[in-house]
């Protein structure tokens, strides 16, 4: 009879298994065992290897940059020649949009579209992106602008905001990478940005030159990625942080700090080396935006995933770990 029973499981289980939709999980609901589909939307772009996610929320929609992946499947380093947009109203939908910017854009720049972020200001868009100079030796970042968050995007400034010969704390060509920007209350304009060393510098209001001297800022494993926002009354600062990478954040009361050290916000994210993080607020809903490696049979460090999960907040201001999962964002 034991054997019977257990034959019957298998059976129910095989059955019910062949007819579960390949895009779908069924999850027990907590209450009165009912049951739902939910949508596997983890990662949101499957068509694309997608890298270093950064999002805008403008007026009724959010705006996803990242870096595209085009590395071969036999080249294990970044190849990444542009950055790609989308959209979305719901966060679950996700509407790409023509090519907006290369690096071949940049008369200045060889190679290498790394990570970047856009913000708004006087309704103009400003791109801060990481490349390769193609005279002084090392990454640098550069400022694209744009009348619309989609594009067409130009170069701003004809040259480098950011060089590798400006900041002197490592000896590494790669430290000046990875730029995130805040406009505070105030209207002061902010760019963060380093790897091994944190860096900031307060921006003028045209968005495309420094006003001040580059500072750094001390925070426990910086590897890279700095993001900068704000949630109430605290500023927050995260960071990839050791390696391979979690994701790490300090919080202040003030964008000049002084920072204090939180902990882990984000674990390894599956099949990649590598953690990017992007935080917004949509329609009330805090958002925790990031990449892994998990399309396969390919994905990985250098052929990447954009996915997007929530964020919560505790009562003190302090940030809840992330739970990554498959199913991602729900209607």
């Amino acid at each position: 009879m034991k054997n019977i029973l257990i034959f019957a499981s298998l059976f129910v289980f095989v059955s019910s298994c062949k007819t579960m939709k390949p895009d779908e999980i069924s999850a027990s609901a907590n209450v009165g065992n009912a049951s739902q589909t939910l949508q596997i939307n983890n990662p949101i772009i499957k068509d694309k290897y997608t890298g270093d996610p950064a999002a805008l929320v403008y007026k009724d929609k959010v705006y996803l940059y990242a870096g595209h992946d085009e590395a071969p499947n036999d080249f294990n380093f970044y190849k990444m020649n542009e950055w790609l947009v989308y959209s979305s109203s719901d966060m679950v939908n996700w509407q790409e949009h023509p090519v907006p910017l290369k690096v071949t854009d940049f008369s200045w720049a060889k190679s290498d579209a790394w990570a970047a972020q856009v913000i708004e200001r006087n309704g103009k868009f400003y791109w801060y992106l990481t490349v390769s100079h193609g005279t002084i030796d090392g990454k640098a970042i550069g400022v694209a602008v744009s009348d619309s968050p989609i594009g067409p995007f130009k170069d701003a400034l004809g040259k480098a905001i950011i060089t590798n010969d400006m900041t002197k704390e490592t000896k590494i060509d790669w430290d000046d990478i990875d730029p995130t920007v805040m406009i505070d209350d105030d209207g002061q304009a902010y760019l963060f940005w380093g790897n091994t060393v944190c860096h900031y510098a307060k921006l003028k209001e045209n968005m495309v030159e420094l006003d001040g001297p580059i500072q750094t800022i001390d925070l426990p494993n910086f590897t890279e990625a700095p993001w900068i926002h704000k949630h109430k009354n605290w500023y927050y600062l995260s960071y990839a942080y050791q390696f391979p990478e979690k994701i790490a954040y300090a919080m202040s009361k003030s964008i000049n700090g002084p920072w204090e050290f939180k902990g882990i916000l984000n674990e390894i994210a599956g099949n990649s080396n590598t953690n990017h993080q992007s935080i917004i607020e949509f329609k009330g809903v805090p958002y925790f935006i990031y990449h892994n490696g998990s399309i396969q049979p390919n994905g990985g460090s250098f052929r990447r995933s954009v996915c997007v999960d929530r964020l919560h907040y505790n009562e003190d201001g302090t940030m809840k770990r992330v739970i990554m999962t498959t199913e991602g964002i729900q209607k």
